[in-house]
C-alpha cells in the first residue's frame, strides 16, 4: 500500500516537473527577431554549422519542425510535406542571415531531428524500464503540439509488427558500441571548431581520425587503450597511404567498409563532395555588404589617386618618329580650340574642342576642380573614352555624350591649336610628324579653314554634319583616317 502511494507521489511530482519545463519555442530569437536583430550563421570549411549560433540555429529548427511536422511522418522525402517544408525554411531565413544554399542542409537537418523527436516520444512514454510496451496517455507537456488523433495513430505504427523487427535490429546494433562517442551534444563541427582554437591554429579542419580520437575521449582526458590503437593504426597508414586513395584512412584502420554518403569521423554535414572541393569559410550577407562597401571605398581611392599621378607623368611613347604633341604649360586667357586627351592606359587624343581660360568661369553654377578648365567638346574623337570629371549635371560619362556640352578637364591634359601634317625627315620611316601651332583666338577664327589639312577639313565637314544631323548628344564618332595617325603618344603609365 505504501508502494502504491509512493508511486503515484512520484507520478505526479514528475508530471509538475515535466509541464514545469514546458516547449522549446526559442522565444529569444523570435523577440529579437521583432526587434530587428537578425543573427549571423557561420560554417566550417566542410560546411558544418559553427559557433557562434550554430546551437542556436540547431534548436530553432528542432522547434520548428516540432511544430510543422506530424510525428506520424514516416517519410521526409513525402511531397506532401513541400509545403510546411517551405514554411520552415521562411522562417529560417527571417531570423538568420543564411544563403539559399544552405537550404539542404537546413532541411537534412530538420529530417535528423523529426526522427529523434520520434523517437524520444517512443522511448520517454511508450516504454517501461525492460523496453516493454506501455499504452500511454498524450503527455500534457505536448498537448499543443500533438493532436489526440496523432498521438493514437502514432502510438498504433510503433506497435506494428514490421517496425517493431526493425526497431529490435536497429537497437541492438546500438546498444554495445565499440568505440563509442563521449562528447554528448557537441557535434563533429564544433568540437573541430573549438579544437582549432585551443591550439591557435591557422588550419581550417583537421584529420577525420583525429577527430574521431578525440570525440572519445571521456571527461578523465585519457583515451581508452583500444581508441588509442586505432589511432596509431591510421598515423602510420596516413605515412604509407597516397593522397588520392579513395578510401579513408579511418575505414582502413577500422576495417570496414567506406560510407558512400558521408565521411566517417566527421559527423553530420559532411559528404565525399564537400570533402574533396575545399571550401572557404562562407561569410554571411553582412559581411558580403561590407566587402561590396570596401572594395568600393578602394576602386574610388585608387582612381583618386590615378588622376593625381597624370599631371605629373609626362612620356613619348618612343624616340624614334612619332607625333611630336607639344604641351602648352601656359594656356592662354580666352577661347581657344584645342585637343583634349587622357593619360591612362596610355596617352592618347580622345576629343577635340574649346577650352575656356577665363577668370571667375564656372561650370554649371560651380567652381571647377582644382588644376581643370571649363572645355566645351565638339568632336569625339574616342567616343567611349571616360570623362576625367564626369557632370554631376548631366548623364554624359563618356566623351560621345558630352558633345556639345561643357565639362572640366585637367590642364596638363589639354593641347592647343590644330594639328597641321608635316613629311617626315626619315627616308625610312612614312610615319608622318605633327606640329602644334599655338595661335590667338582672333588668328584661329580668321585662318581656320586655310591652314587646315585636306584630312582635318573632311574630320571638321563630317563631325559638323553629324552635329546638325543627329544633336548634340548623338555625335558619331569620326572614322579613322587611312594614314597611321593614330600612333599618337602610346606611353603607358
Amino acid at each position: 500500500m505504501a508502494d502504491d502511494q509512493h508511486e503515484e507521489v512520484s507520478k505526479k511530482v514528475s508530471a509538475e516537473e515535466e509541464i514545469r519545463r514546458g516547449i522549446t519555442v526559442m522565444r529569444r530569437v523570435v523577440q529579437g527577431r521583432s526587434r530587428g536583430i537578425i543573427l549571423d550563421v557561420y560554417w566550417s570549411n566542410q560546411g558544418q554549422l559553427i559557433e557562434p549560433n550554430g546551437h542556436t540555429l540547431t534548436s530553432f529548427i528542432g522547434a520548428l519542425v516540432r511544430n510543422e511536422i506530424p510525428i506520424t511522418c514516416d517519410d521526409w522525402r513525402n511531397k506532401e510535406l513541400n509545403e510546411s517544408k517551405e514554411k520552415i525554411w521562411s522562417e529560417i531565413k527571417r531570423c538568420f542571415n543564411i544563403e539559399e544554399e544552405r537550404r539542404g542542409f537546413c532541411m537534412k537537418l530538420a529530417g535528423k531531428l523529426l526522427r529523434g523527436f520520434q523517437t524520444f516520444l517512443s522511448s520517454k512514454f511508450l516504454k517501461d524500464a525492460d523496453g516493454n510496451f506501455v499504452d500511454a496517455e498524450l503527455p500534457k507537456k505536448y498537448e499543443s503540439l500533438i493532436s489526440a488523433e496523432e498521438w493514437e495513430a502514432f502510438k498504433s505504427k510503433r506497435q506494428d509488427p514490421v517496425f517493431q523487427r526493425i526497431s529490435a535490429t536497429n537497437r541492438e546494433r546500438a546498444s554495445s558500441p565499440a568505440y563509442p562517442y563521449r562528447k554528448g551534444r557537441v557535434g563533429y563541427g564544433r568540437l573541430e571548431q573549438s579544437m582549432l582554437q585551443k591550439e591557435e591554429s591557422s588550419e581550417t579542419s583537421l584529420p577525420a581520425h583525429v577527430l574521431w580520437n578525440e570525440a572519445r575521449v571521456g571527461k578523465s582526458g585519457v583515451s581508452q587503450e583500444e581508441v588509442l590503437h586505432v589511432y596509431q593504426k591510421c598515423e602510420e597508414l596516413s605515412q604509407s597511404l597516397s593522397p588520392d586513395d579513395t578510401k579513408g584512412i579511418l575505414s582502413r584502420a577500422l576495417d570496414v567498409p567506406e560510407y558512400s554518403v558521408r565521411v566517417r569521423g566527421k559527423g553530420f554535414g559532411v559528404t565525399p563532395t564537400s570533402l574533396s572541393i575545399k571550401k572557404g569559410k562562407a561569410p554571411s550577407n553582412r559581411e558580403l555588404h561590407a566587402r561590396l562597401e570596401a572594395m568600393q571605398a578602394e576602386l574610388d581611392a585608387l582612381r583618386r589617386e590615378r588622376e593625381a599621378s597624370a599631371s605629373t607623368v609626362y612620356r613619348d611613347a618612343s624616340d624614334k618618329d612619332s607625333i611630336n604633341c607639344t604641351f602648352q604649360p601656359n594656356i592662354p586667357e580666352g577661347i581657344s580650340h584645342c585637343q583634349l586627351y587622357l593619360s591612362s592606359p596610355y596617352y592618347r587624343m580622345v576629343g577635340k574642342g574649346k577650352v575656356h581660360n577665363v577668370s571667375g568661369v564656372l561650370l554649371h553654377t560651380r567652381e571647377l576642380p582644382a588644376r581643370c578648365l571649363k572645355v566645351s567638346v565638339d568632336i569625339a574623337v574616342e567616343p567611349n573614352a571616360a570623362l576625367p570629371y564626369p557632370s554631376d549635371d548631366s548623364d554624359a560619362t563618356t566623351v560621345h555624350e558630352a558633345v556639345g556640352s561643357f565639362v572640366a578637364w585637367p590642364t596638363n591634359l589639354i593641347c592647343i591649336g590644330y594639328e597641321t601634317p608635316t613629311k617626315s625627315k626619315s627616308k625610312d620611316n612614312a610615319i608622318p610628324r605633327h606640329t602644334e601651332s599655338t595661335v590667338s583666338r582672333k588668328e584661329l577664327q580668321e585662318n581656320e579653314v586655310s591652314n587646315a589639312s585636306t584630312q582635318q577639313k573632311k574630320e571638321v565637314s563630317n563631325a559638323s554634319a553629324r552635329v546638325k544631323s543627329y544633336g548634340a548628344k548623338k555625335t558619331v564618332a569620326r572614322k579613322k583616317p587611312t594614314t597611321k595617325y593614330r600612333s599618337c603618344l602610346r606611353t603607358s603609365l
